[in-house]
């Protein structure tokens, strides 16, 4: 058994070390773009300038790579060059269903086990040259194409919605209990489905002029990119080259509001970081929403400080949200061992 978790912590790594140059492209680009244009009460990150669009859009398109990239990765890593066209495929299904990272690394995981059965199949050696090209690939494709669009769309659609008439049901009651949970939210899957549904609910909100709801969505936003950001800083010796590398990109991400940031870790680490991030965030925004911070703009991170009622009480939110998450991440993770270290520059090289 600990063998085996060995070995999936391997393929999600090797999908993570492929993925994070894809995270700090599309990343900071997009945070340089807002950074210099800035955001607006009621409409959030506005850009402007025809250059900062084109920078804007570069990030953006980068970021679309992401899911994709970890999925055929982590599919390479199972099942070797026959898993990355299947792999990849699944990843971008996986931002059709709106799944988020999450359901890429499920996609991930399917293409490369698929791709590996196929792989140890007795078939004639007439067509042994056309497997790994044309055969592994397509059925792959086809088997984990047709299990995204049918088994993972369809529960992750109704899922949402009724994560949205939850969130409308409890607007009016506590708002702290409505911030705890929309924190933990908001970190669960990073962008993903259950994320939007957060972020979505609390622009509604500002709609309504009511802006103590996206208050605390815009605490529970950079917390996480922030807070690993600085958790890979404090303790690096639990954190790979590549994680401590990434780590400074999601500091500037968080800065900006980007909780992708956090992903690469996440991803590599899912049962030890999205926990703690979760925990983070969420007490974050329930503080945030006993200090009745407000936010008038859809987004989130310390660049919507201009248009934020009570910017103290929404730095104290933060910051308390990051040494949470910080110090419960560490004492959850174990050092990275000198093999791993070995293996991820060698993938470098």
């Amino acid at each position: 058994m600990k063998e085996e978790l060995k070995r999936l912590r391997e393929y999600l790594m090797t999908g993570v070390s492929y993925m994070i140059p894809i995270v700090v492209i599309g990343g900071v680009l997009i945070a340089f773009s807002i950074m210099l244009s800035g955001v607006k009460a009621g409409q959030g990150a506005v850009v402007d300038n025809d250059f900062l669009k084109k920078l804007m859009q570069i990030g953006s398109d980068a970021f679309s790579l992401m899911v994709p990239v970890l999925a055929g990765f982590i599919a390479y890593g199972i099942a070797d060059r026959p898993g990355i066209a299947p792999g990849l495929v699944a990843g971008v299904l996986a931002n059709d269903v709106k799944a988020g990272f999450l359901g890429g690394i499920i996609g991930g995981l399917l293409a490369g086990y698929i791709a590996r059965w196929i792989k140890s199949w007795k078939i004639p050696k007439s067509l042994r040259p056309i497997m790994p090209i044309f055969i592994i690939p397509l059925l792959t494709s086809i088997t984990v194409g047709l299990l995204m669009l049918y088994v993972l769309g369809g529960p992750i659609s109704a899922l949402m919605t009724s994560m949205t008439g939850g969130l409308k049901s409890m607007s009016s009651g506590s708002a702290v209990l409505l911030a705890l949970i929309m924190g933990a939210m908001i970190a669960f899957d990073m962008g993903g489905p259950v994320n939007k549904v957060a972020f979505m609910f609390g622009s509604a909100m500002i709609q309504e002029n009511i802006f103590t709801v996206m208050g605390p969505v815009a605490v529970a936003i950079c917390v996480p990119p922030l807070a690993m950001g600085i958790a890979s800083l404090v303790a690096p010796k639990k954190y790979s080259k590549t994680e401590q590398e990434a780590g400074k990109g999601a500091i500037a991400m968080g800065l900006i509001g980007i909780t992708e940031g956090a992903i690469p870790f996440a991803a590599g680490d899912p049962l030890r970081v999205i926990p703690s991030i979760m925990v983070g965030s969420s007490i974050g925004a329930a503080i945030a929403a006993l200090l009745k911070v407000g936010d008038h703009a859809p987004h989130g991170g310390p660049i919507v400080l201009p248009v934020v009622d009570n910017p103290l009480g929404f730095i104290v939110s933060v910051l308390v949200g990051i040494a949470i998450t910080v110090l419960m991440v560490n004492l959850l993770k174990k050092p990275v061992s000198a093999t791993e270290e070995v293996e991820e520059d060698s993938e470098g090289m």
